[in-house]
């Protein structure tokens, strides 16, 4: 069986791979040591000793899915298929050539794209930090333009009475003129009703004036 063994000190691990009889124990002999796995490298460090590995899976040797997939980053595995299929060597070749060319262009993908995210988030942070030093500013701002807002508010407020007394007052004459006006034509009107009914009143005294000339 290949697999891993845990070495290294505490909190500080890393592992050899190994071919082992799977009835041992976990930290029984192994046969055989295939490589190594170092996971605190950035990226993780892989090393197999390819010939051997192949070797061991020739002799029916099973992997481990942690080194199964080791082997399959290392394109050990395609060879392996390759050779149950008894494909020659130069077909090998040139299969891992191309397998080689596929895993460039991913990784430099794979590159690309951490560094896209790298940068927008350095840019989300420039952002927050910007946004954070601008806060304070706009709310000195908004509290200004609220308290403007109030002022002007109640400003109109009080204006408003004084506008309404000052119209009260300049309407007052020109009702007290119209009241005149309107009062003018039956003044006028009075005294001429008068008049007549002063001339009603004296035409009775016309006939005793008449009888009395009679008589003389």
């Amino acid at each position: 069986r290949l697999r891993l063994r845990r070495m290294g000190k505490k909190k500080q691990p890393y592992y050899r791979i190994v071919a082992i009889d799977s009835r041992a124990a976990r930290d029984g002999r192994y046969l055989e040591n295939l490589g190594t796995y170092d996971p605190l490298r950035d990226p993780a460090e892989i090393q197999v000793k390819e010939d051997r590995a192949l070797y061991w899976l020739s002799q029916g040797a099973i992997p481990s899915d942690t080194v199964r997939s080791f082997l399959r980053r290392k394109g050990i595995l395609l060879k392996w298929h390759l050779m149950k299929q008894g494909a020659e060597e130069a077909v090998i070749e040139e299969e891992f050539k191309k397998w080689e060319a596929l895993q460039a262009q991913r990784q430099k993908k794979l590159e690309a794209l951490a560094e896209q995210k790298k940068r927008e988030a350095a840019k989300a942070k420039k952002a927050a930090k910007a946004e954070e030093e601008t806060a304070p500013e706009a709310v000195e701002v908004a509290a200004e333009e609220k308290a403007e807002a109030v002022a002007a508010a109640e400003q109109g407020e009080s204006e408003q009475p004084v506008e309404t007394a000052a119209e009260e007052a300049a309407a007052a004459p020109e009702e007290e003129a119209e009241k005149v006006e309107a009062a003018a034509p039956e003044a006028e009107a009075a005294p001429t009703e008068d008049v007549e009914e002063g001339k009603e009143e004296i035409s009775p005294a016309e006939p005793d004036a008449e009888e009395n000339k009679d008589k003389s």
